[in-house]
């Protein structure tokens, strides 16, 4: 089970809202207590007071899973052997999420892994009648027949599967698209920088100094994946314009989406060791030599570098590097910001703008913790 895994202190303060008669509980789960996972725990943590007194709602932490260990907060003798402590057991995701549910409460799986194996278990969740929330893009933008089955067991049922947090972190673009769609409008295109990353990539490269500079200094501070090289692939933006096109309607694939890969072909051989290994050590020239060439290119035009997602209104869906004027409304964006542009019939001659930070965990986590009070306003805490 590929989860992001952090260990959990036995001493953590354990997430209990003290309900009043009145408020409704909600039991959570939470999967990869990793940069994302913890965010969440903490943010959940320093809410359930005021939640409980302004909301109704009782947010009940029954677990914590990594890919190996699970913590079971319950009364079971054998996981609390000693007074008031958090015991834990080899994870088994099945016998997390029975444990999660109970008997007595509304129970919500909040994924926030990167893991296939736990992607895999939404439709059986959900037609168990546990609601997932996630920023995991792997079920969103992979095997269609996976999407449709979520899908399903979605329509069939009263569960939700909330994933806002899968595109641009916290700012609500799936959210937007749907409530456009929902009341009739026509979507003509999407564009947008969905990269937090490449974002603040282009956004410094200036010719001053190499682009590998940069992008070990992007590492240094965390912007980048583990491995830099899935960001400069890609990939990642590829996953998010499929989500949003599935939203859309259109049962795009991964493999639909025409691709322009940063990463030269003798980098992309290196295993994930030796690359960061080069990457602290060298300037890489199979890197910068490129890159210098079109940014000199570009502004010789008067235009900008921007790494830029399209979707347009048959479904065809394209990511790559782009010279855009100065004026464009993409050519002004600061530090992590994503941006999407939304054109529909109603927003044809000035399109939506949905704009912000999109990296970081503090704002992802923050999108997750707004789907968790979706799904809790509609099981009727009272706003």
């Amino acid at each position: 089970m590929d989860v992001l895994a952090s260990p959990i202190e036995s001493s953590r303060p354990r997430l209990h809202a003290a309900a009043s008669p009145a408020a409704r509980t909600l039991a959570l789960g939470v999967i990869g207590p990793g940069r994302v996972g913890g965010a969440l725990l903490d943010q959940l943590r320093a809410a359930r007071t005021r939640l409980t007194a302004q909301l109704g709602l009782a947010l009940e932490l029954r677990g914590v899973a990594t890919r190996h260990r699970m913590w079971l907060d319950c009364d079971d003798p054998q996981l609390n052997g000693r007074d008031g402590a958090q015991t834990w057991r080899p994870s088994e995701l099945d016998a997390f999420a029975a444990h999660v549910r109970g008997l007595d409460a509304a129970a919500v799986l909040v994924d926030c892994s990167a893991s296939e194996v736990v992607a895999d278990r939404y439709a059986g969740w959900l037609a168990a009648g546990l609601h997932v929330v996630t920023p995991n893009k792997l079920a969103g933008s992979g095997a269609l027949a996976r999407w449709q089955a979520i899908r399903a067991a979605v329509v069939a049922g009263p569960a939700r599967w909330r994933y806002e947090a899968t595109v641009c972190a916290g700012l609500p673009v799936i959210q937007t698209l749907r409530d456009l769609l929902d009341t009739g409008d026509t979507l003509h295109a999407i564009d947008g920088m969905f990269s937090g990353t490449l974002a603040w990539l282009c956004n410094r490269h200036d010719g001053a100094q190499p682009f590998s500079a940069l992008l070990r200094e992007a590492h240094a501070q965390g912007y980048t994946e583990p491995d830099p090289r899935e960001d400069l692939s890609g990939t990642d933006v590829a996953r998010k314009l499929v989500i949003l096109a599935r939203e859309a309607g259109w049962p795009l694939s991964l493999e639909d989406v025409e691709v322009e890969s940063l990463v030269p072909p003798a980098l992309a051989a290196l295993s994930a060791e030796a690359f960061l290994e080069r990457l602290g050590r060298d300037e890489l020239t199979e890197l910068d030599k490129p890159l210098a060439e079109r940014l000199a290119r570009t502004r010789a035009t008067g235009c900008v570098l921007r790494h830029v997602a399209s979707l347009d209104a048959h479904g065809r869906a394209r990511v790559r590097l782009e010279a855009l004027p100065a004026q464009h409304a993409f050519a002004h964006t600061r530090l992590t910001d994503n941006i999407v542009q939304l054109r529909t019939a109603r927003y044809c001659d000035n399109p939506l703008i949905v704009q912000g930070p999109g990296a970081g965990p503090q704002v992802t986590a923050a999108g997750v913790f707004a789907d968790v009070l979706r799904i809790a306003e509609a099981q009727g805490a009272r706003a």
